[in-house]
């Protein structure tokens, strides 16, 4: 973190507010998507929460939606997209196998890779689309749902007063 020195500072990285918080979100949902372990995905969030001004934390954080279990359906949903937008395969995966139960842990990586990396480009156009369609998605909904939020409790705010001012007059 001290790459980046005094731009660690600026207050819309450590506080929580609409935008910051969405930003942080998109970035999150985002880097989430780098293909790599958790400590590259934290650290793209990290560089791009800087670079746009945006929550830290939630970005880091967000990135935890890609795990050891949610990123086949995440990858088949990518190649999926990547398959329609760019005409090449089928919508479907293809029958490129990855057996994974009759190798080492250790093993389990470089297996992943060569799967990933047989996919080829529907996966890589997939991927680049579904992290931009998740990012904007989730900062329209994360602002959407802290404007309704905010509506609501100035509402209920509104309520409150005029109960205490109709019993003030009296």
């Amino acid at each position: 973190m001290g790459i980046f020195g005094e731009r660690l500072h600026h207050h819309n990285l450590w506080h929580l507010h609409r935008r910051s918080v969405a930003g942080g979100v998109a970035v999150g949902l985002f880097t989430g998507l780098i293909p790599g372990s958790n400590p590259v995905q934290f650290f793209f969030a990290a560089l791009f929460a800087v670079l746009f001004k945006v929550n830290l934390p939630v970005a880091i954080i967000t990135t935890l939606y890609s795990n050891p279990f949610t990123i086949l359906p995440i990858y088949a949903a990518a190649y999926a997209i990547g398959a329609f937008v760019t005409g090449e395969g089928s919508r479907a995966l293809p029958r490129t196998e990855l057996n994974l139960m009759d190798k080492s842990i250790g093993d389990w990586i470089p297996a992943l890779v060569e799967w990933v990396v047989s996919l080829g480009r529907p996966l890589l156009v997939g991927l680049v689309l579904l992290a931009l369609l998740l990012s904007i998605a989730g900062y329209v909904l994360v602002r959407g749902g802290w404007r309704l939020y905010t509506v609501y409790e100035w509402r209920k705010r509104a309520k409150r007063r005029g109960r205490h001012a109709g019993k003030s007059l009296e």
